[in-house]
This record gives C-alpha cells, sequence and structure tokens, in this order.
C-alpha cells in the first residue's frame, strides 16, 4: 500500500529537518526518512560532539596556566573516556529531543534507508527487513555527505572522523593524514588529551581555501605546541593490527611511522550511494546533486539541499536552504539563500575564523595594488601572566577605492563569537572608518579590530 504526503524529505539532518519543520508549519503533510540516528552529520558526528571535545581538551591549556594566576593544581592526567562517553550521551540526548521536535512539528519520521523507484516515488528499507512504498508531490533530497577514505592500501585500518566518537579510550600515538579543517581540530583535540600526534599534509600548507596568513598562525601555534607536522607527505599504505592497536603507516617517500591509530581525515563527499536517483532521472555532476538558485534539480518535484549539493557545506547553509525551500514553496514567500558572505571558522586550538575575502582572494578581484590590509598581532591579555601561548592576528582586507572591509580574519581565543559579529558589518557594507568610528570596548581582544591604524 502506498502511503501519500506532500512532501518526503530523504535525511534528518540539519537540512532536511529544517524544511520538513517549515513545510508542516505551512500546512504540508511531511514525512522524514532516516536510516540513522536524527540529527545529521553536525549534531551526531560533527559539530557538535567535536566542539565539546574541543572543549574537554582545552583544559590542559586552562590547567596548565592555572599557577600563574595562583591556583596551585596538583598533577593531573586527562581521562578520555570519560569526556567520549559524555559526549555520547549528550549526543543521544539531542537525538532524543530532534525526534520530539519532529512529533511535535507534525512530520512523519520513517525509519529506514529510502530509494527512488520513480519521480515521486521512494521505497523506504527498514532495519527489520520490511519496506515501506511512499510517494508525493515534492521529494526533497537531503542525505549530506560521508568521510572520502584515501584508496591507498590497508585504509580499512585507519579511522574517519566518525569513528573517532565510537571510541572508549585513546592511544598514546595517533598520525592524522589530511591538511583541512577536520584534519586540524582533531590534531589539537588528540594532542591536548595527551596524544603524541603526527600529521602528514600533502600540500605546502594547511587549511586551503583560508587566509594564508591566518593559517600560517595556526599551524605556528600547533607546532608550538608539539604537534608534529609533516608537509608533502603522503601515506602509501597502512598496515598492522586492529586488536592490540598497533600500526605503521609508510609515506609515499617510504619513511615509516609507527602508531596506535590512524585519522583519514581526507574529505567528504555527498553520500549518493543506494538512492537509486536514476530511476528517477536525477542528474548527478562528479559525485554532487548540482542545483539552481532554489535548490531544483534536473527533474520537476526533486529538490536537494545541504551537503549533497556540495556548494558551501556548512550546517547553517544547510538550514537555510532547507528553509528558503519551504518558505518558497509552500509559505509563497519565495526567497534565494545568499552563498556569497558566509562566515566560516576552524575550531584548532587557537581557533580560526573569518568572513569576507581571504587577503589572496582580495588581491585576485581587485590587484594588489587595489586592497590595503591591516593587521594586529600580540599576545593576548590572558596570556600575560603564563607569557606563553599563541599570539592573537587579527587581520581586515580593505578596498582601497571604497574603503569597503572585504573581509575579516582572526586567529585567537573566541575568534568565532568574535567574527560571528564582525560579519553583520561586513554583511553591510562597512568601511574601514565605519569600524574606526566604533568606540573600542576596553581592555578586550575584538577592541584591535578598531584600533588598527590605518
Amino acid at each position: 500500500m502506498t502511503e501519500r504526503f506532500d512532501l518526503i524529505v530523504l535525511g534528518a539532518g540539519s537540512g532536511g529537518l529544517a524544511a520538513a519543520k517549515r513545510a508542516a508549519s505551512y500546512g504540508a503533510r511531511v514525512a522524514i526518512v532516516e536510516g540513522d540516528r536524527v540529527g545529521g552529520t553536525c549534531v551526531i558526528r560533527g559539530c557538535v560532539p567535536k566542539k565539546l571535545l574541543v572543549y574537554g581538551s582545552a583544559y590542559a591549556h586552562t590547567l596548565a596556566d592555572a599557577p600563574s594566576y595562583g591556583w596551585l593544581v596538583p598533577p593531573v592526567q586527562p581521562d578520555p573516556a570519560t569526556l567520549l562517553r559524555n559526549v555520547r550521551a549528550e549526543v543521544d540526548r539531542l537525538n532524543r529531543l530532534h525526534i520530539g521536535l519532529l512529533e511535535k512539528a507534525g512530520v512523519d519520521l520513517v525509519p529506514g534507508w529510502g530509494r527512488f523507484a520513480a519521480a515521486n516515488t521512494v521505497v523506504v528499507s527498514a532495519a527489520d527487513g520490511s519496506e515501506r512504498e511512499l510517494c508525493a508531490e515534492r521529494i526533497l533530497i537531503a542525505v549530506g555527505g560521508r568521510p572520502h577514505r584515501p584508496d591507498i592500501p590497508g585504509a580499512d585500518l585507519g579511522w574517519v572522523s566518525d569513528d573517532l566518537f565510537l571510541l572508549e579510550s585513546l592511544p598514546d600515538a595517533v598520525v592524522v593524514v589530511g591538511g583541512g579543517f577536520i584534519a586540524c581540530e582533531f590534531a589539537c583535540i588528540l594532542h591536548g588529551l595527551g596524544v603524541r600526534v603526527t600529521q602528514l599534509v600533502r600540500g605546502d600548507h594547511l587549511l586551503r581555501g583560508f587566509d594564508r596568513e591566518a593559517t600560517l598562525a595556526v599551524q605556528e601555534a600547533m607546532e608550538e605546541a608539539g604537534i608534529e607536522i609533516r608537509f608533502a607527505h603522503s601515506p602509501a599504505a597502512i598496515t598492522g593490527q586492529c586488536a592490540p592497536g598497533e600500526f605503521t603507516v609508510t609515506t609515499q617517500s617510504g619513511e615509516q611511522l609507527s602508531c596506535g591509530g590512524v585519522l583519514l581525515a581526507t574529505g567528504r563527499r555527498p553520500f549518493l550511494k543506494g538512492l537509486n536517483l536514476e530511476a528517477a532521472g536525477v542528474a548527478v555532476e562528479g559525485c554532487r546533486i548540482p542545483v539552481d538558485a532554489n535548490q531544483c534539480t534536473n527533474v520537476p518535484g526533486i529538490f536537494a539541499v545541504g551537503d549533497v549539493t556540495d556548494r558551501v557545506n556548512l550546517t547553517p547553509v544547510a538550514v537555510d536552504e532547507g528553509r528558503a525551500f519551504a518558505d518558497s514553496v509552500y509559505g509563497r514567500k519565495p526567497r534565494q539563500v545568499d552563498h556569497e558572505l558566509v562566515a566560516s571558522a576552524v575550531f584548532s586550538q587557537p581557533e580560526l575564523s573569518g568572513v569576507g575575502l581571504t587577503e589572496e582572494q582580495a588581491i585576485e578581484r581587485h590587484g594588489a595594488d587595489g586592497i590595503r590590509v591591516h593587521r594586529a598581532r600580540f599576545r593576548a591579555m590572558n596570556q600575560a601572566l603564563p607569557a606563553r601561548g599563541p599570539r592573537v592576528l587579527l587581520k581586515l582586507v580593505v578596498e582601497a577605492a571604497s574603503d569597503r572591509v572585504l573581509g575579516c580574519h582572526m586567529v585567537g581565543e573566541h575568534a568565532a563569537e568574535i567574527i560571528q559579529m564582525a560579519a553583520i558589518a561586513v554583511g553591510m557594507g562597512a568601511t574601514k572608518a565605519d569600524f574606526d568610528r566604533t568606540m573600542a570596548l576596553h581592555p578586550s581582544v575584538a577592541e584591535e579590530f578598531v584600533t588598527m591604524p590605518n
């Protein structure tokens, strides 16, 4: 028997949840299909548990600095097992919360993995082997992405980021493969929890796509803390035994690194496996589903949002895309998501965050003579007494002709919180003079953004 809905959403992650609840609020009858827990990458195996691990690992720095502020802390040691257990408990709570919110919104949660049988029909396979057939006027694909393993011998012996949240304990040494934000964040987390970390980076710098000067500041701090970063290094093979947790990573140069675990943070790809898109005629470009500004695929009535479209793969973007879809289709309030000005952050230690153009992007668009760069580099006041730790970097990229701030970047504690507010000013077209006219809040790190000399 076919069950009929106004909208079927494939995937109960950030974008799918936002779209389903918003569409239901307009009176649509909505089914959301999910074969895993509700919450998606961000809540279950991404942003939320990762940030909790960041908080936990950062206590290493806090406790190390405590004596300089008059707190005599006895020798302590990390207990990663307790932290990991508590993080999993919080994820379980959030999963239950999101299930409850769906129920409150009147959205039908259909457990199982969905696949297209036709352009308006989805078959859902449940864990017990049973199947349900759903039909709807519109179908929204919001299945997100999954970590990608490199094609090398023994890749299945390594962890991907999802696996780290399931660990009961941590080994003494880990090799982290990758130079992106996931690799850098977990390298810092593991190091803070007492793990010896070696990071292999294929290129010549970390965090491609972020402001280069800012990434160098992060690199400097990571290396100063004791993380060994090897550039122009890639793994050729992984060998060893999972049970005793003894592995050897052989690099392309033939070097062999012994460790207790290998994290393969080598990117993510849209999760198209099992969707049977060909049955609906949905076009795929590379490994992503291309959509227009209204989230439409090439098939009328089939839409896609979030990481499966592989545009700006951030949780708030997926949420806004999902809501924009529902507002436009069911709320009769057409709108499109602006992907041009999106703040982003790396929760490394120290944090890196930015909004707008990097210095490199600004030079590419306006020429070296068409921009001005203002920066401040100093040790934050909270490190004055310990007299150690990474220096803060604050940076404004300004268009010379108009004085408009094109980009705002920061490396340091609370960088993401500060840049979130700066994003409002940059989005409104603020000039350097507007920043200069703003009275400083002293003493604070953020005041440097409004006191930089011309």
